[in-house]
């Protein structure tokens, strides 16, 4: 039986891949090592017209994350929630105290941990269940959520505060790993297009922080009631969701889209003595002895993105080191006079608004410009740059401070610096890194890489953010 030429083979959920353990090894490496972007013979790639989907990759980068960010930024709401919201009472036992103090560490786990887990078994999914389930039955979880949440901010839960905080980081888990799942789904999806539709989505994530800093301003200037904020948050994420699906719905629509999501024929593998027999250039024939794979190859992955993935690694453990640990703790020079500008807005517009605005600068870069290559050691070479920055934040007016008593840089122009500086080299860098991984192995391959890539990332913010909370006992 013969099976389609690897120049047709593009996007599929369902591709199978020789063993690691054949003895047809070199010919896997030799797999690897295609260009994705060859084009298929006898077929004409068509246009994205009026940019359909690159907007719609943008659009789905922004519900990847914004719901995620407006989960964390209704920081004043979990506060009223969890100190009894009725009575506001201050007669709390040492649990609820610990729940109140420790609410965002707990946060963070809830969030971590399941998107690791969920990273590893959306890897094992990439050959078993279609990327459209996986996309639709992620968004479609995370939107039951965001219902959940809104129904409680309207409920008093002052009777069960233990029991509401149990709600809220179950569900907090529940939608940190489907989003894991959607994003790291439809940034491999954009392995099969070109290169600026991953760049689209992986920008839209930085546009869903943005969006999310601009609200947290608003609200935090004209808000009265913090259960309205949060209505609105959550209002917002589900809204979006929902937006969100439609969009993914209307994308196969696109005949641009359909060009590079069309499925293809699965390759086999071959056991024991079998080879496949050629009977024309670029065919194959499937020997009896083939079976199928349902697994994709971990280890060619890992050795063809080692140096993108030290790159992912790094470029994100100094962001999360520095963001937003560090640079949430530098007070304005000026904050004893009185000014809201030096005291109320300087964090939310010097860490939040000004690092994602730079972020997303930064990535946007990436449309014109992308240099250095996939394989230039000057990639590398400027991520490990980017931890100058760490003493430079240190060095501004961090506060408390007990060993580190020096502030050099006594100005408040400095921070706003460093933070364009920082959002700016991680934005441009890590789209870099992020749009490279899935193109520099063959398309069959380019979703469980984009799989692989996300893990690089969670890694680096799993690290960063530790060695954040072990710093700040040094400083």
């Amino acid at each position: 039986m013969a099976v389609a030429s690897e120049d047709n083979v593009y996007h599929s959920s369902n591709a199978t891949y020789r063993a690691l353990g054949s003895p047809h090894k070199a010919d896997q490496e030799a797999l690897l090592g295609k260009l994705l972007d060859y084009p298929a013979p006898g077929l004409q790639r068509p246009e994205d017209r009026f940019n359909g989907a690159y907007i719609i990759f943008f659009s789905l980068g922004i519900g990847g994350l914004l719901p995620w960010n407006f989960f964390v930024t209704a920081k004043e709401y979990w506060a009223f929630k969890l100190r009894n919201c009725s009575s506001l009472a201050s007669g709390m036992d040492s649990e609820d105290t610990d729940i109140l103090n420790y609410f965002e560490s707990y946060l963070a786990v809830a969030s971590t941990v399941p998107s690791l887990l969920c990273l590893a078994a959306n890897f094992l999914l990439v050959n078993r269940v279609q990327v459209h389930v996986r996309v639709l039955a992620s968004l479609s979880v995370s939107l039951a959520i965001f219902v959940v949440m809104i129904v409680l901010v309207k409920v008093d839960t002052s009777s069960w505060t233990r029991g509401f905080f149990t709600v809220t980081i179950v569900c907090m888990a529940i939608v940190s790993g489907s989003s894991t799942i959607f994003n790291s789904s439809v940034y491999g999806l954009t392995g099969s297009f070109p290169m600026r539709n991953a760049q689209a989505l992986i920008s839209g994530g930085a546009m869903g922080g943005t969006i999310s800093a601009v609200a947290s301003l608003v609200d935090l200037a004209a808000s009265s009631d913090v259960r309205d904020s949060a209505l609105a948050f959550f209002l917002t994420a589900a809204v979006f969701l929902g937006i969100c699906v439609g969009l993914y719905l209307l994308l196969p629509r696109l005949e641009y889209a359909r060009y590079y999501m069309r499925p293809v024929a699965p390759v086999h593998i071959f056991s024991g003595e079998d080879s496949p027999s050629q009977d024309a250039p670029g065919t194959y024939s499937v020997a009896p002895g083939s079976r199928v794979v349902h697994t994709p190859p971990l280890g060619p992955i890992l050795k063809k993105t080692a140096g993108l993935g030290f790159c992912t690694i790094f470029l994100y453990l100094i962001t999360a080191l520095i963001f937003p640990a560090i640079s949430t703790n530098i007070q304005s020079m000026h904050k004893g006079t009185g000014s809201p500008w030096t005291s109320k807005f300087f964090v939310p517009l010097t860490v939040f608004l000004l690092f994602n605005f730079a972020d997303l600068c930064g990535r946007q870069v990436t449309v014109w410009i992308q240099v250095p290559g996939p394989r230039s050691k000057v990639l590398p070479g400027l991520a490990l740059l980017r931890v100058c920055l760490v003493p430079l934040f240190l060095l501004c007016n961090y506060q408390p401070r007990s060993h580190l008593t020096v502030v050099l840089f006594q100005s408040d122009i400095y921070p706003v610096l460093f933070t364009c500086l920082l959002g700016l080299s991680n934005g441009y860098l890590t789209t870099l890194v992020l749009i490279y991984g899935p193109k520099i192995v063959p398309r069959e391959l380019a979703e469980a890489t984009g799989v692989v890539m996300s893990f690089y990332m969670s890694v680096g913010l799993m690290l960063g953010s530790a060695c954040a909370a072990l710093l700040e006992h040094f400083i």
